[in-house]
């Protein structure tokens, strides 16, 4: 048998005995199946392969320049331990400076910041203009202790202010459309749902929950954008709600009609379209949002007496006070279980009627 080597790419064969080869830099794939090993096909791919990498190699920003500083940040532990949307939208800030990445750090001050923020806002909004600035500090504020700046200029923008007449980004949600998505939705669907509503979970830190974070009658996990730990009791609602979900093998509560783990894409896609559905019955109204749930429970709690600190525990909201572990959330638990049952309490006096949980049985 010929053995195959291209400088570059590693070609080796996995653990069922199919060969696999990816360019070693940029982790790009080939796919064998379409360029099989030693083809012309093949050749021409790693050849493309080489020639993309070489122009992004060319195309990286210089030292001393703004795309240099972002580029260092980037590699910093701060930005590897950020959530996968927060870092997203900070790829997304440094795309769109892009254009001006070549200045020199010399000629970095706060009003030059301050025309890219204000001509961010007449561009891609006011809320990206925003994180456009806080991208920035946070650039200036790692590259300062390196010595590749003297200052954050980023600090002394002033933030665009939220329009007035702008509509309420995550509403809460009314009874009735809790109870009309409830009923509609499917199985799979309604569970998600469910937890999210009886929780005030992100959508996508609900998704991610495995079997091995329910431990007993309570929910123990970290919210993703803070890195706060949080131990939420399951309700007698949520409960049902789990007990009648589509049974599943997955390691994940939460799994689509498949039985499979949601991704956070997957389930907005069926999600906004679910909700299309239900705007057009006229069932709910314009603007229902998955993490306007979260609004929802922090706003019922709120207006059953709760204090801020009280609501903030449960949904894992960080402050500058402390950081909270595990350990720390242990103590949490039972306080916690004193709001979720005001939780529960003042979501069934606003319900007019219960309409139980139908039990799914797995085909």
């Amino acid at each position: 048998m010929t053995h195959i080597r291209v400088k570059g790419f590693k070609i080796f064969n996995d653990r069922h005995g199919k060969p696999r080869c990816y360019h070693r830099t940029t982790g790009h794939k080939i796919d064998l199946d379409k360029a099989p090993l030693g083809s012309a096909e093949f050749f021409s791919e790693c050849a493309r392969i080489k020639a993309l990498a070489e122009a992004q190699k060319a195309k990286a920003p210089r030292a001393g320049t703004l795309g240099g500083l972002s580029q260092s940040y980037f590699q910093t532990e701060h930005f590897a331990n950020l959530a996968d949307a927060t870092k997203r939208d900070y790829r997304k800030c440094s795309d769109f400076l892009n254009p001006i990445r070549d200045t020199p750090v010399s000629a970095i001050t706060t009003p030059l910041m301050a025309g890219i923020h204000d001509k961010a806002a007449q561009k891609i909004g006011w809320r990206r203009a925003n994180m456009l600035r806080t991208f920035l500090s946070q650039v200036f504020r790692y590259a300062i202790p390196k010595g590749l700046i003297d200052r954050d200029y980023a600090a002394g923008v002033i933030p665009k202010p939220r329009p007035k007449d702008l509509p309420y980004a995550n509403r809460p949600w009314a009874q009735d459309e809790r109870v009309a998505v409830l009923d509609k939705a499917k199985p799979h669907v309604r569970v998600v749902i469910a937890l999210i509503m009886n929780t005030g979970l992100d959508p996508s830190d609900a998704l991610k929950l495995t079997r091995r974070q329910i431990d007993g009658n309570t929910i123990w996990g970290v919210r993703g954008k803070t890195g706060e730990d949080v131990a939420i009791p399951i309700g007698p609602t949520l409960q049902a709600a789990l007990d009648v979900a589509p049974a599943h093998d997955a390691v994940t509560i939460l799994a689509n009609s498949k039985g499979k783990p949601w991704t956070y894409d997957g389930f907005s896609t069926v999600w906004h379209r679910f909700k299309k559905g239900l705007e057009k019955d006229d069932l709910v109204q314009p603007g229902l949002t998955l993490k306007g749930l979260r609004h929802t429970v922090a706003t019922t709690l709120r207006e059953a007496g709760l204090e801020e600190r009280q609501i903030a525990d449960l949904l894992g909201q960080k402050t500058p006070a402390m950081a909270r572990h595990y350990s720390r959330s242990a103590n949490l638990a039972d306080r916690n279980r004193i709001t979720m049952e005001t939780l529960e309490k003042e979501n069934e006096r606003r319900s007019q009627v219960v309409k139980p949980f139908k039990k799914t049985v797995k085909p």
